[in-house]
């Protein structure tokens, strides 16, 4: 394919990562940055990512404040968390199509970067980030909550938003059954970039449940809600 033909396919798939986005970008190299894996570049997106990621907390905590008025700040946090968490910001990337667009170097192409979850998540933060950076807050938390209406529709205070490994935890000793183990099997990657691999020992499942995760925390966790979905918990 020549040049020509690889800017053209580039713009096409800006723009119609843009509607799906529902923004159109001023300085269009905000988006391409954010795209922007580490390992394909020195200007890559994590700064973008840390902004997104502040933005973010404060957009969701400020709508449940709001939606929820008699409700406690434990449940907002946890509602919050849900919300917030890799996972969610994962779907959300795949709702955009997103793996399609990111700008990975040879090494995570070859392993399937563009489906990992850690990055997915991590790039929806850079694209908030981004956004702000290219408007204002306004019209960022206006961009976010379109992004989450049907999730900040459907969501409810209550024992459902304490994390997986709570939630597993309080599930097994109700019954008065042995904890859960978690044991890291791989770690992949540089100090900077890792990707943990969890297995998590349940009674009442025969083999070890697979978790993975950007860090040691996460992995477990979507372990652990990996298994609440075998025990038919989720």
């Amino acid at each position: 394919m020549n040049s020509s033909l690889i800017e053209w396919s580039e713009r096409q798939e800006i723009k119609q990562l843009q509607l799906k986005l529902g923004y159109t970008f001023k300085q269009i190299e905000l988006l391409k940055q954010a795209l922007t894996h580490r390992s394909a570049s020195s200007s890559h997106n994590e700064r973008l990512e840390f902004l997104g990621d502040s933005i973010l907390s404060f957009v969701i905590a400020n709508d449940l404040y709001h939606r929820f008025p008699k409700v406690d700040e434990g449940d907002m946090s946890r509602m919050r968390a849900t919300l917030v968490r890799g996972n969610t910001l994962a779907e959300l990337a795949r709702e955009f199509d997103l793996g399609e667009c990111l700008r990975l170097g040879p090494g995570e192409l070859k392993s399937g970067g563009f489906r990992r979850e850690s990055i997915l998540a991590d790039t929806i933060e850079a694209l908030i980030g981004s956004i702000f950076l290219d408007s204002d807050i306004q019209t960022t938390e206006q961009i976010v909550l379109a992004w989450y209406d049907t999730r900040l529709i459907e969501i409810s205070p209550g024992d459902k938003q304490k994390d997986p490994k709570t939630r597993l935890q309080e599930y097994l000793q109700g019954r008065h059954l042995p904890l859960p183990s978690y044991l890291v099997v791989q770690v992949r990657g540089e100090a900077h970039d890792q990707e943990f691999t969890i297995h998590c020992q349940v009674s009442g499942i025969n083999e070890p449940v697979e978790g993975v995760g950007s860090s040691r925390r996460k992995a477990e966790q979507a372990a652990a809600e990996q298994a609440l979905t075998i025990l038919e918990l989720e």
